[in-house]
This record gives C-alpha cells, structure tokens and sequence, in this order.
C-alpha cells in the first residue's frame, strides 16, 4: 500500500543482464518535496536504478509507483508526461542556438509544437516571456541572446535545468549535476538544485559530498547492486558499513564533510 507522503516509490527492484545482477531488490521510497540523494561507490548501481526509474531499461523484477500509481510497464515518454523528468540526458541543449532558442524548444515539446518549425515567427515569440521567466530562475538573465556552445560548463548545466523546468516537472532526476566542476560552479549549481526544488521532489545522483551533505533531505546508499543504507546525511556517513563500502579517498571524504 502507496502512501501519499511519498511521491516515487518501489518496491523489490531488479535488474538482471545475462545472470550479473546489477540492481538487487532495492526498496527506494522518495518523500514529496524532499531532496533524496543516491550514492554509493562506483558500480553500485546507481545509474542502472535511474534508468529503471526513466524506464530506459525494463525491471526484470519488481515494482515503480508515482503519486500512488503503478507505472512499471508504462513507456519513457508516458512517465515523463506524469511529471517525471530526468535532467541532464533527455533535455540536453543543442550547441548552435542561443540560450532562449534552447528554452522556447523545450516549451514547445511542453505544449506539443516542437515540430512546427513552420510556425510563424509572432507565434513562437508567445513563448518568449515564459522562456525569459526559466532564465531568470535559473541565474540566466541576460544570457538569452548568447550562443549555447559559447557558455562555461557550469552556466550549461543550469540552462540544462531551465530546460528542465520548462517541462514543468513534478519530480526531477538529476544525474550528477555538478560533475566536471570547479568550486564555483559547484556553489552555484548547489543552491540553483535547492532553489527549484521549492515545487517538486528530487532524486539525484551525485559524487560529491559536499553536494550530498549541502542540500539532501535524505540519502540512501547503494553497494553492489543493493541498499547498503539510508537516512540523513549523519547517519549514513557514522555508519561503519557504508564507510567500509567507500574505502579510500570517498570514505575519508564522507567523514571529513561530517566532521
């Protein structure tokens, strides 16, 4: 039984290739309007879960619920349209067009037109005061007019988010936000996470615990394939089996962010 506390729930999730299980029995349950953090060592199964969730990847086994309702069997395209939206790989921009173009693409999709290039101008310009709006949210003012491919990494990364946004999304699923940044942009990406959650629910996957332990509500630790633990930030970095998993420079770095 589905409570409606939770917003994204499963229930015995597995993934198995070929006899190699790569997610194991995982019981995940995400709190509304909680920003839930997904972590564990490499090939722990963290981007596997993710692709079970955006059903880029059928479960072998096991359930998915959203608001209540099972969406196991439904189509990637069906879930996003719940309000399900995975940041960072379906809504990557396209290089060429400026900053608004990219936004006002997004819309579209939203709307159903992203096809009608033979739109007149004055009608795609409709789009533009909401297009300025996501800009604006994400630290993006003034940038409309900037070719994509032009901006740093980090700035990328939140228009990445405005596309997001523009798809008025009821969860997002960020696949490691900040990879590849410098402190600067990890700053401001941090706090760009924590602004647009104000609406929605978040379940990210992120390697760095500066980020985790910022921002997360509640974080839930995968080790080969399956829940090694969960709870707050605290809890999961005092737990002796979760720094055992990290080993090396990721459990000195769990404890030296708890300290």
């Amino acid at each position: 039984m589905s409570s409606p506390d939770y917003i994204l729930e499963t229930s015995g999730l597995v993934k198995e290739f070929k006899g190699f299980v790569a997610v194991n029995d995982v019981s995940l349950k995400v709190r509304r309007g909680d920003i839930h953090a997904l972590i564990g060592p490499n090939g722990a199964g963290k981007t596997t879960c993710f692709n079970l969730l955006t059903k880029f990847l059928e479960p072998t086994r096991g359930t998915i619920r959203f608001n209540g309702r099972d969406i196991t069997r439904e189509a990637p395209a069906q879930i996003a349209r719940r309000g399900v939206v995975r940041s960072f790989q379906i809504s990557a921009v396209f290089p060429h067009l400026t900053v608004l173009e990219n936004v006002r693409v997004a819309l579209q999709r939203k709307l159903g037109t992203s096809f009608h290039f033979w739109r007149s101008e004055r009608s795609l310009d409709a789009l533009n005061r909401r297009a300025e709006e996501l800009l604006a949210e994400v630290g993006l003012e003034g940038f409309g007019d900037k070719t994509t491919v032009d901006l740093p990494y980090g700035r990328k990364r939140a228009l990445e988010i405005a596309t997001t946004l523009a798809l008025d999304p009821e969860m997002m699923l960020l696949d490691e936000p900040t990879q590849g940044m410098g402190h600067e942009d990890v700053d401001r990406v941090m706090q760009l996470i924590k602004k647009v959650s104000a609406n929605r629910s978040i379940l990210m996957v992120e390697h760095n615990m500066k980020v985790v332990s910022g921002i997360s509500d509640r974080i839930t630790v995968l080790a080969r394939g399956a829940v090694l633990a969960e709870g707050s930030y605290a809890e999961v970095s005092a737990n002796p089996a979760v720094i055992e998993a990290y080993m090396g420079s990721a459990a000195e770095q769990l404890e030296g962010v708890a300290h």
